[in-house]
């Protein structure tokens, strides 16, 4: 038996097994650790109302049932779990205590923490957690798809067992995931769930439900009760400080409302800037840009059926292409996005590697024109997927067709509203390439491009990266799995499922009265303090 205490050590769980298949797109994407992260200040000032201009409506409060960005930033502090992600996105305990496992990795016993109570004045115990967790292993696309057979059991009021059909070093990411993330619930508001999800909203977390108007606003309320742990804040984990008396997330869907609110000081922080409007915020006093990791940058090809089916034609493509041209026509500034080749961010420190940099941004049109020759391809047509309702994409389309056309491939635009990309893209038939963002995910194992049983538009089928990404789960410590994650960088610069292009910002206005605002896979409200 391992015991792991306190803190969990880089590396050391192991878990379920689970691909989840991140989220493409504009709309889809997540946000990261702050580029600049904030800091919680020496003398923090206690009271006050943060107002958060947010440009999403939330389906649901219940974080076991969706995705959805709108529904994980609020949900978050309401609600907490036994694990979660310091800002290297390692996996660390939060109402775990610590965690023992078993030699063989099967069997995870959690001893929770001891008098934390929930916003009801109830303490939580095992039969809490039990309950949330068989709520979340059902109804979750994380627990539905990828975690049948796990088994959570009440072995006494503080210790919870949790038996896998067999070990993953990848599960206990998952776990610690973000959306849809496991947060504990009492039990008696388990019970009282209906099928569209839980009636009350009752966590653990700083912050407490006052009141949800739909499409107007949520409304919380500082948990004078709350259990914070004594570990130093880091990123989703350690110390929370429930400074502020209110936090309303107000709606607002229209982007020159959100930046006209921000710069007159209606709003304290802004969601959803568009870039253009960066230097405008820079310019008016009062108000920053804060730039936080979104997530990377791709291009996707249609590996199952036409032209880049052929692997030569992919890597000519990938040869031609000048990154930094591309990324400045979609991003137009390096301010909002940085070059790197790696699957992870950069501060993903168990899972980024610079393995195949040497196949990253070439740039070399003679090479490429030469893999053309050797590849199959004699003149068809190359369509390009894409929709004029998101630039970003629309302008890397456009560059794809100039690259191609400069290789002497017969490349076109295919152009329609975002629903329709959506749908053809689902058709081998209907496209060859398109542009697309991927959010930010704990782990490299949970983009949906690498493996080919997860039948994303693109359609993998590699039996390299099937077998890597297996021996990676199967390894027994991320520092053993450390050359697989190599390998696996390596071959995915090889066979090419997509090109990634680099890392993308997000763009959110702070108000400078605002201190120990961060960021990571969404805004973190605890410790931040208003100045007077």
């Amino acid at each position: 038996m391992r015991s792991i205490n306190r803190w969990i050590g880089k590396g050391l769980l192991i878990g379920f097994i689970a691909v989840l298949a991140a989220c493409g797109s504009s709309p889809e994407s997540g946000n990261g650790p702050a580029a600049d992260p904030g800091s919680e200040p020496a003398n923090p000032v206690s009271g006050g109302t943060l107002n958060v201009a947010y440009p999403a409506n939330p389906a649901t409060l219940d974080p076991h049932l969706t995705t959805n960005q709108a529904t994980r930033d609020v949900s978050r502090n309401i609600y907490e779990q036994l694990l979660t992600l310091n800002k290297n996105y390692e996996v660390v305990p939060q109402l775990a205590e610590s965690l023992d496992i078993s030699d063989d990795g099967k069997t995870y016993t959690f001893h929770l923490r001891q008098g934390v109570p929930f916003h009801n004045g109830k303490e939580m115990k095992a039969e809490d957690v039990v309950a949330s967790m068989d709520k979340w292993l059902s109804t979750s696309t994380q627990g539905q798809a990828n975690l049948q057979g796990a088994k959570f059991k009440e072995v006494d009021p503080y210790t919870v067992e949790l038996t896998l059909e067999r070990p993953s070093l990848v599960g206990s990411y998952i776990l610690a995931d973000t959306a849809p993330f496991p947060g504990i619930m009492p039990k008696e508001v388990i019970e009282s769930a209906a099928a569209e999800g839980i009636k009350e909203y009752i966590g653990t977390g700083p912050y407490k439900l006052e009141e949800w108007k739909t499409d107007q606003y949520v409304h919380l309320t500082k948990f004078a009760d709350y259990a914070a742990q004594a570990q130093e804040s880091s990123g989703l984990s350690g110390k929370k400080n429930a400074y502020l008396d209110e936090i309303y997330f107000r709606y607002v869907t229209d982007e020159s409302t959100r930046v006209a609110g921000i710069m007159t000081g209606e709003y304290d922080v802004a969601f959803g800037i568009p870039f253009d409007n960066a230097n405008q915020i820079d310019a008016t006093d009062g108000v920053s840009n804060y730039f936080s990791e979104g997530g990377i940058v791709t291009y996707v090809f249609n590996k199952k059926a036409g032209p880049f089916a052929d692997q030569k034609l992919r890597q000519a493509f990938n040869t031609a292409l000048s990154y930094d041209e591309a990324l400045t026509a979609a991003y137009s500034d390096n301010r909002f996005y940085e070059l790197d080749s790696s699957l992870a961010l950069t501060s993903q420190t168990d899972w980024y590697s610079q393995a195949g940099s040497d196949r990253y941004n070439v740039n070399d049109l003679e090479k490429a024109k030469q893999l053309v020759a050797e590849s199959g391809y004699n003149g068809e047509k190359v369509v390009i997927l894409t929709t004029r309702d998101y630039p970003e994409q629309y302008n890397l389309a456009v560059v794809a067709q100039d690259v191609l056309k400069s290789i002497g491939v017969n490349a076109e635009l295919d152009v329609y509203d975002w629903p329709t990309v959506q749908e053809r893209r689902t058709d081998e038939h209907n496209f060859d390439l398109f542009a697309m963002t991927f959010a930010t995910r704990a782990t490299i194992h949970q983009y949906p491009f690498l493996e080919s049983s997860a039948n994303y538009p693109g359609w993998s089928n590699s039996a390299e990266l099937d077998d890597l990404l297996a021996q990676i789960q199967a390894a027994p410590s991320i520092e053993e799995a450390k050359p697989l994650v190599d390998q696996l960088n390596e071959v995915n610069w090889d066979y090419l499922p997509i090109i990634k292009l680099g890392n993308i910002q997000n763009l959110i206005a702070v108000r400078d009265n605002v201190k120990g605002f961060e960021d990571l896979i969404g805004p973190i409200l605890w410790n931040v303090t208003l100045e007077k």
